[in-house]
């Protein structure tokens, strides 16, 4: 049940998380995917910290999107291709943003499982720690960051199908799919 009136367009706050979410996971996976690039010591550390925080304000993140996105829901917009298109990409659509929904929480929480295996804490924006809860246990440290890896890459391939599948509505279909999480035009206002 929608607890606002419902419209065709994402509201200003469903946009503002949507966006910003996107500019999270990109900063996170560049952190992650380019740390070796680093200096070894306290810029490796500093990036590795900014990694764990872009990180924890993503899982944040997907706290409150999935909350808002269940009480406000715009209404369903018809793609203005035929039946063909129709038919199997809402479906398709659906299970990719479901896909995301799952992949934005378990990229962070497969990252924390990391760092408690490799046995440190997880720093808290530098306001504090959770410290690990069990000793350093190498093989299991490795096993996790194969998945958390693993997981950050579906992520981000995922994110740039959603992304192509949005450009392509705008351009090809000629729909309103994309303009829908983009602020308002004057001229619409």
């Amino acid at each position: 049940m929608a607890l606002i009136a419902p419209s065709r367009r994402y509201d200003g706050v469903a946009q503002l998380l949507h966006w910003l979410t996107a500019l999270l996971v990109i900063a996170a996976w560049s952190l992650g995917e380019f740390d070796d690039v680093l200096p070894n010591g306290a810029g490796r550390a500093a990036g590795l910290f900014a990694h764990i925080s872009v990180g924890l304000a993503i899982l944040a993140m997907v706290s409150v999107r999935v909350p808002w996105q269940m009480a406000y829901r715009p209404l369903h917009e018809t793609a203005k291709a035929g039946t063909w298109v129709t038919a199997w990409t809402g479906l398709v659509a659906r299970i990719a943003h479901y896909a995301m929904y799952m992949l934005l929480a378990a990229v962070p929480i497969t990252g924390i499982v990391l760092q408690f295996a490799r046995g440190n804490a997880v720093p808290l924006f530098g306001f504090g720690a959770i410290s690990s809860p069990w000793a350093m246990d190498r093989a299991f440290a490795n096993n996790a960051k194969e998945v958390h890896e693993f997981a950050a890459n579906a992520l981000v391939i995922l994110a740039l199908i959603h992304a192509l599948a949005a450009l392509l509505h705008h351009f090809v279909l000629r729909d309103r799919t994309l303009l829908r999480m983009l602020p308002r035009s004057p001229e619409e206002q």
